[in-house]
C-alpha cells in the first residue's frame, strides 16, 4: 500500500525537528559503542582539565595529616601501613589498600608535591570519563538499550568532580563484574576457570569499596536461584574459592598486624558510633561541622587511645558502645535510620535544590526500571536491581555522604536515561528491540501501534515465528502487515 507523498513544508520540518535531530544523533552513536566512547570520553576528559585548571591548588595539594593519605605517606616514607590519625598510633586497616597503594607509589616518586596531587587528580577524573564513556555498552550489555548509555554518559560528563576515595575505580569494576554476571547467567554452560577469574574480580573490588560484599553475595543467590541446577552450587563455590584466595594476602598481613582475621577493613566499629549517639544527625557533613562526635582523625583523647589500647581493641570498645546506644535508644536509631534512607535516595536536604535534582533522578530511574522489564530479561533486570538494593544496607545504619552512592550512581543514571528514551525514542526501535530480545526473557503486554504483544522466549532460544502461507508475490506486497514489517526490518 503506497503512502501519499509529504509536502515540500513537512519534509522541512520533519528534518528540523530538534526532537528528530536529538533521536538522530543517540541513535547513531549508540550503533557502535567504540565510537559513543572514543566521543564521551573525549569530551568528559576536556571538561575535566577545564574544571582542573580553576581548581584552587590549595585542594589539589596532597595533605597527610589524616586518613587515606597519611597512611599513604607513611608507606612511602617509611614502608608502613600505619598511622591514619592525627598522631602516630601504629599499624592500621583503616582503609583499603589500593587506592592507598596508588597514593604511596605516587608519593614515593613525585613527593608531597602539587605534582603528586595533579597525577591523582587527573587518574581519578579519567577512571570516571573512562566508566561513563563506556555506558552506552553497559547499557546495552544489561538490556535497557545503548542509546540510554549513551544520554547517561553524556549527562554526566560534564559534572565537575574530585578523585574522592576511589568510588570512581569501584563503580567502573561493579560495572564491567555485572556485565560478567550477565554473561554467566545467560549462558548454558559454565567453566571453571571463568568462575575463579569472576571470584577473583570481585575479591579486587572488595579491596577498593568493601561494601559490595552483600552485592555479590546477592548475586551468587540470585545465580542459585535462577538456574535450579545443582552443578551451579559448584562454580558458585569455585568464584567463592577464587575471592578467598584473592583476599588471602591482605587477611594474612592484617593477622600479622593484629593476630586478628576480619574483612579488609577494621573500622566498622568506629563508623557505627560515629552515626549512632546522642545529638547524632543522618547528614554526616552536618555533624562535621557540629564537631558533635569523636573520631581519631581530629580528637586527641580518641587518637591516644587508639595508640595505647591498639586499634582492634579500640574499635571493639566503641563498637560495643554504639551497640549499647542503639539497644538504649531504638527509637532514635530507626530515626536516624530512615533519615539515611532519604538522604541516600533523595540527596543533601540541606541544600534543597541539589536535593530535588537526586529525587527527581531518583524518580526518574524508577520510571526507567518499570519500562525497562519490557525489553531485558530476568538476570539483565536482576543485575541492575541487587546493587542499589544491596550496597546501601552498611550506610543506612551507619552514615550517609553523598560520594557514598557514587559506585552505584552510574546505575541511577542509566535508568533515568531510559525512562527519557522511552518518551522520546521513535516506537520502531522498541519494536526491534522486542523483536530482537535474547532468551529467557518475559515481555508482558507491551502496548504497540493499538495491538498487545505477549511474547515468551524459551531458555534456549527464540520462539520460532510461523512460515507466511503461500501467496503470489504481488499480494505479499500488497498486503499492509509485510508492507509495515518491511519498513521496521
Amino acid at each position: 500500500m503506497e503512502m501519499p507523498e509529504p509536502t515540500t513544508t513537512e519534509a522541512a520540518n520533519r528534518k528540523w525537528n530538534p526532537l528528530h535531530v536529538v533521536r538522530a544523533v543517540l541513535i547513531w552513536l549508540a550503533r557502535s559503542p567504540l565510537r559513543a566512547f572514543i566521543i564521551i570520553f573525549f569530551l568528559s576528559s576536556a571538561a575535566q582539565s577545564f574544571y582542573l585548571m580553576n581548581t584552587p591548588e590549595g585542594r589539589i595539594r596532597p595533605r597527610s595529616l589524616t586518613g587515606i593519605e597519611a597512611i599513604a605517606a607513611s608507606l612511602a616514607e617509611h614502608g608502613e601501613y600505619a598511622d591514619p590519625y592525627i598522631i602516630d598510633t601504629g599499624p592500621t586497616a583503616h582503609v583499603p589498600p589500593v587506592l592507598t597503594g596508588f597514593l604511596a607509589l605516587t608519593y614515593r616518586i613525585f613527593g608531597l608535591t602539587l605534582t603528586a596531587g595533579y597525577i591523582t587528580w587527573i587518574v581519578g577524573n579519567a577512571c570516571y570519563s573512562a566508566l561513563y564513556a563506556m555506558l552506552p555498552w553497559i547499557a546495552g550489555r544489561l538490556g535497557i538499550g545503548k542509546q540510554p548509555g549513551v544520554i547517561a554518559g553524556f549527562a554526566w560528563a560534564f559534572v565537575p568532580r574530585s578523585p574522592g576515595h576511589g568510588e570512581a575505580l569501584a563503580a567502573l569494576m561493579l560495572a564491567v563484574l555485572l556485565v560478567a554476571c550477565v554473561r554467566r547467567w545467560h549462558a548454558p554452560r559454565l567453566s571453571a576457570i571463568g568462575s575463579f577469574l569472576l571470584g577473583m574480580g570481585w575479591a579486587v573490588v572488595f579491596h577498593v569499596q568493601p561494601a559490595l560484599l552483600p552485592t555479590m553475595l546477592g548475586c551468587m543467590a540470585f545465580e542459585l536461584w535462577w538456574s535450579k541446577d545443582r552443578r551451579r552450587w559448584v562454580f558458585a563455590l569455585i568464584v567463592v574459592l577464587g575471592a578467598a584466595l584473592t583476599c588471602l594476602p591482605w587477611a594474612w598481613r592484617n593477622y600479622a598486624a593484629f593476630g586478628e582475621v576480619f574483612f579488609i577493613r577494621s573500622n566498622f566499629g568506629l563508623e557505627l558510633r560515629m552515626g549512632n549517639h546522642d545529638g547524632a544527625t543522618a547528614d554526616a557533613e552536618v555533624m562535621g561541622e557540629l564537631k558533635n562526635y569523636r573520631h581519631p582523625s581530629d580528637n586527641y583523647g580518641e587518637a591516644r587511645l587508639v595508640r595505647d589500647l591498639g586499634e582492634m581493641e579500640y574499635m571493639r570498645r566503641v563498637r560495643a558502645e554504639a551497640i549499647d546506644w542503639i539497644k538504649a535508644n531504638p527509637g532514635e536509631f530507626t530515626r536516624l535510620t530512615a533519615g539515611r534512607i532519604v538522604h541516600f535516595w533523595c540527596g543533601p536536604l540541606r541544600f534543597p535544590v541539589v536535593a530535588a535534582g537526586v529525587s527527581a533522578l531518583t524518580v526518574l530511574a524508577a520510571l526507567g526500571l518499570w519500562y525497562s522489564r519490557r525489553i531485558a530479561t530476568i538476570p539483565q533486570i536482576a543485575a541492575l536491581i541487587i546493587p542499589l538494593l544491596t550496597f546501601p544496607l552498611v550506610y543506612y545504619i551507619t552514615l550517609y555522604m553523598f560520594r557514598y552512592r557514587l559506585p552505584v550512581h552510574w546505575i541511577i543514571l542509566m535508568l533515568a536515561a531510559a525512562a527519557i528514551w522511552h518518551w522520546i525514542g521513535p516506537s520502531r526501535i522498541a519494536h526491534k528491540l522486542l523483536s530482537e530480545t535474547p532468551r529467557g526473557c518475559i515481555l508482558w503486554g507491551r502496548r504497540f501501534r493499538g495491538r498487545t504483544f505477549r511474547r515468551r522466549l524459551t531458555s534456549e532460544r527464540h520462539m520460532a515465528m510461523p512460515e507466511p502461507t503461500t501467496t503470489r508475490p504481488g499480494d505479499r506486497r500488497r498486503n499492509p502487515l509485510h508492507v509495515v514489517r518491511a519498513v521496521l526490518t
